[in-house]
């Protein structure tokens, strides 16, 4: 099973996140860029758990 890989940030929507780029991602695969990540302190704000770096997916 593979991770959905979002490409926008649910807290600023104006970041689109690149499958290869720098992302976090909570169990639940709610994404964030880094910068709002690191402004919630890495917690995701809809469950509580941790924000985690995202598995790049490589372009094939």
């Amino acid at each position: 099973m593979a991770l959905e890989m979002r490409d926008r940030c649910e807290r600023c929507g104006a970041a689109a996140l690149a499958p290869d780029g720098p992302a976090r991602i909570c169990s639940y695969e709610c994404s964030f860029c880094v910068p709002c990540a690191d402004a919630m302190s890495d917690v995701c704000p809809n469950c509580g758990g941790e924000l985690v770096a995202r598995p790049r997916r490589v372009a094939g």
